[in-house]
């Protein structure tokens, strides 16, 4: 499975990885890591990155994570890819607008890994 972490604190990269060593070095699990709206979307449209699931944090500077659910689940991807929101805010507001935007489901920081394992298991 492909999947595009989208997040403005770099050192998410170091955590993922660590945290997935075992199905990133079975191949069960791919990742790529773009750290704003801005590059993830330049790494979708230009790499033709297949991700089939994207996590993106809701609070980044310059394009929000609520701006880039929007224009992912409004261009032209087929199959669309699923969009994990992550946010350190558990606030409804924030919530309720993903859900509007077409977010598939939402974590909470700091990123509970057992639960996101578990997640990505009834994905694939």
């Amino acid at each position: 499975m492909k999947i595009l972490v989208v997040d403005d604190e770099k050192d998410v990269q170091s955590l993922f990885e660590q945290r997935f060593r075992r199905e990133i070095k079975n191949l069960e699990l791919e990742f790529a890591f773009a750290f704003s709206g801005e590059e993830a979307l330049t790494f979708l449209h230009t790499l033709k990155h297949e991700a089939v699931l994207i996590l993106s944090d809701i609070n980044m500077p310059g394009m929000s994570g609520l701006e880039l659910l929007d224009k992912i689940k409004h261009t032209d991807h087929q199959p669309p890819p699923v969009v994990m929101m992550i946010t350190a805010y558990g606030d409804q507001e924030n919530f309720d607008t993903a859900k509007k935007l077409g977010a598939d489901d939402f974590l909470t920081k700091p990123v509970d890994f057992t639960l996101l394992k578990e997640k990505l298991k009834s994905l694939s």
